[in-house]
């Protein structure tokens, strides 16, 4: 890598790979070395507020920010991993200003049209991918509120979508809904289940 050459780095980080509901989302961002913004940390590791507050102000004040998703239907056509490189790839490439490299948390690099580092753990030890794990995470949490308001009684407002005991039991008691992803273990079981009792 020419270094000399980069002008723009951006971070990527997606978030929803485990749960059963909705879609996988990803962020990306180049932010502006001339506005710094103190307290980037991994998503999951800063409170809800916290999170609210920066995701806000690295809106505000990043060079460039993007979203890209992966819905459920791609996630059970293609499966998790693949989806969440989609979305990341969607995520880079609706970046204006492009970027000239990327840092990627884990250790798969998404199909980029620039130059791509994976960074095990980069959420925690990298700025700009942290920016992009909060920006994907208040996103996606928002979705999921918004999917409680549609389908009441699962609990999505609380956990998101994830296999929470809440959740598992809801699945069985209410059924399938249409953002439940079919591919995942707990969901064929309770379709294998519905299939059988017909």
């Amino acid at each position: 890598m020419n270094s000399s050459s980069i002008k723009h780095i951006t971070g990527v980080d997606e978030v929803g790979r485990g749960p059963l509901a909705g879609p996988v989302v990803a962020a990306a961002v180049i932010l502006d070395p001339d506005k710094p913004i103190a307290g980037l940390a991994d998503s999951k590791a800063i409170s809800e507020k916290k999170r609210i507050l920066l995701d806000e102000q690295i809106r505000s004040s990043a060079l460039a920010w993007a979203i890209g998703r992966a819905e459920v239907e791609e996630i059970d056509q293609i499966n998790i991993l693949q989806a969440s490189l989609l979305a990341m790839r969607r995520a880079v490439l609706s970046l204006r200003p492009q970027a000239d490299h990327a840092l990627v948390d884990g250790n798969r690099c998404p199909d980029l049209p620039c130059s791509c580092e994976a960074i095990i753990k980069g959420d925690q030890s990298v700025e700009v991918i942290s920016a992009a794990s909060i920006i994907a995470k208040v996103y996606r949490d928002n979705e999921m509120v918004e999917m409680d308001n549609l389908y009441p009684g699962y609990g999505f407002l609380s956990h998101k979508g994830y296999p929470t005991k809440l959740h598992m039991e809801s699945l069985k008691t209410l059924g399938v809904t249409p953002i439940h992803r079919r591919s995942f273990g707990p969901v064929k079981k309770v379709l294998a289940e519905i299939e059988k009792a017909i």
